[in-house]
């Protein structure tokens, strides 16, 4: 039972995963832009959910109603002002900006907040328990899958049945044509970021509820939420889950052998799946 239990953690473990990485997809699958700066966003949004529950008293949950738009505002902002003025047939300019961007969010952040660790108290949430099959599962880890899996289902119904989700396939496809049938492309693109955002809002309060944080673990965000996104193929949702869950079950079993072995095992699944599928293991789902 040891080593199911391992799996099953890794399994929920996943899910958090995903949702760093769903951004990250939902980004390069529109726009071809890979963020340097999304773990920092991640990080920044558990800081704008810890200045929201200690001034005005909110769980951190119920936070999510006020950290979520704020971040999509930033994103839309963020891509209209800055990132927009980046795009073209060279990916160097974009890399080269989003890494300027991660360094000045780490050194603002650790100047407003310090490099003190900080976590967020979601009460008794974080160690509630439900017995399962002879298996012991956190609420929190069990609601944390539930949300990677309804976030990936509502990215992919808005992709797939919503009007801007077919602008969002439309620049995607071909940023020109769509530009002469009539949309804005810099307008989509702001919406992408600011759907991108939102998700990464919701990664930020969960990681801040699950663990410590401190101005610093961006980059070790970024990369998890990169191989999910790798190994479960680039702008492909269902495929970005799934990643996210290969990389859980990675670390977890990982630990159970060794715990030092945990991040190494997961980076190791990592490579040995990108020398097997350099795609990832799941093609990008055509309209």
């Amino acid at each position: 039972m040891d080593w199911v239990n391992a799996i099953v953690q890794g399994t929920l473990l996943g899910g958090l995963y995903a949702l760093f990485a769903a951004g990250l997809s939902l980004i390069f699958g529109v726009m071809r832009l890979v963020n340097i700066a999304h773990g920092d966003l991640i990080v920044m949004a558990a800081y704008l959910g810890l200045t929201v529950t200690a001034t005005v008293g909110l769980h951190p949950l119920a936070a999510l109603a006020i950290v979520v738009p704020a971040m999509a505002l930033i994103g839309y902002v963020l891509q209209r002002g800055l990132l927009n003025q980046t795009l073209g047939e060279d990916l160097l300019p974009p890399l080269l900006v989003t890494f300027g961007l991660s360094v000045i969010l780490q050194n603002g952040l650790l100047e407003v907040y310090t490099a003190d660790p900080q976590k967020m108290d979601a009460g008794a949430l974080e160690t509630a328990s439900i017995a399962m099959g002879g298996l012991t599962l956190g609420v929190l880890p069990v609601l944390t899958f539930a949300i990677a899996v309804a976030v990936i289902w509502a990215l992919q119904w808005t992709f797939y049945h919503t009007a801007v989700g077919r602008a969002f396939r439309a620049v995607s496809d071909n940023q020109d044509i769509a530009q002469l049938m009539g949309l804005n492309r810099r307008h989509v693109f702001g919406l992408a970021m600011a759907l991108a955002l939102g998700v990464t809002a919701i990664a930020g309060i969960l990681l801040g509820i699950r663990t410590s944080f401190d101005p610093s673990i961006g980059g070790g965000r970024l990369i998890f939420g990169f191989e999910a996104v790798i190994i479960g193929g680039l702008g492909n949702l269902w495929g970005t889950l799934a990643g996210g869950v290969i990389l859980g079950i990675a670390q977890t079993v990982g630990a159970k052998i060794d715990p030092g072995f945990q991040i190494l095992a997961g980076h190791l699944a990592f490579l040995i799946i990108l020398a097997i599928r350099p795609n990832g293991l799941f093609p990008r789902i055509a309209a």
